[in-house]
This record gives C-alpha cells, sequence and structure tokens, in this order.
C-alpha cells in the first residue's frame, strides 16, 4: 500500500526545445509553463511506480500551479514532489521547481492508480462509437 512521504527529484537544463517559443505557449526563450509543468507530472509519476501493483499505473486528473519566474536557456531547473495525500487510489503530491537562483514554480497535483490494461481499453472504445 502507497504511503505519504513518497519523494521524487528530476533536473533538466532549459533548451530551445522547451522554451515557451518553441513549445507554443508564449514568444519568449524562457522556459515553458507546459515543460514546467510535464516536468511535474513525470517526477510525481515516477516517484510512486515502484510502489504499484504489477500491470497498475497512475494517470494525472489535476494540476494547480503557479509559474513564478522566468528560467532562462542555459540554466539548471530541479523538480521535487511529495505525496501528501493518498485517498482510495487518489493521490494528491505538493509540487515545486526551482532553478539555480530559486523557486520558479509550485503547487498541487493529484493522479489516480488505474490498471493500465482496463484503463486503455475504456480509452480506446471511443474510437468505435
Amino acid at each position: 500500500m502507497i504511503q505519504t512521504g513518497i519523494k521524487g527529484e528530476k533536473e533538466l537544463v532549459v533548451t530551445k526545445a522547451n522554451t515557451a517559443k518553441a513549445m507554443g505557449s508564449g514568444t519568449l526563450d524562457v522556459f515553458a509553463t507546459p515543460a514546467m509543468i510535464a516536468m511535474m507530472e513525470n517526477t510525481a509519476y515516477e516517484s510512486v511506480a515502484a510502489e504499484l501493483e504489477e500491470g497498475s499505473g497512475t494517470v494525472g486528473t489535476a494540476l494547480n500551479v503557479k509559474h513564478v519566474a522566468a528560467t532562462p536557456v542555459g540554466m539548471k531547473v530541479v523538480c521535487e514532489t511529495e505525496l501528501v495525500k493518498v485517498d482510495g487510489r487518489a493521490l494528491t503530491f505538493s509540487v515545486k521547481a526551482y532553478d539555480e537562483t530559486g523557486l520558479i514554480g509550485e503547487g498541487e497535483h493529484e493522479r489516480f492508480i488505474v490498471y493500465n490494461e482496463k484503463f486503455q481499453a475504456k480509452a480506446d472504445a471511443k474510437l468505435k462509437k
């Protein structure tokens, strides 16, 4: 059973590919909000993956994040997550991102534990409607 307190951490260096300009979320060469969000989701899901039953995974269901500071190309970004609440199959994470000068984003991310094959079959069934 998954317990609160599980932590995750990832880092990356901002490149032209993950800027607002490249991702279409703005016109500047700074770390894109969608890239920060993807990093937060990835860090959270990977932090609990080893704790899940075989054949299970998690899917993101909610995200409430503030992007509070810009990060230029070439600077390192570190994402930290912590599982702060477990309610059945619902998982709530605290998420934060930092660049080399301090906090750039923070918030809360919710994920839900699913049975991969069942979930995929349900999604694929939409194609038949």
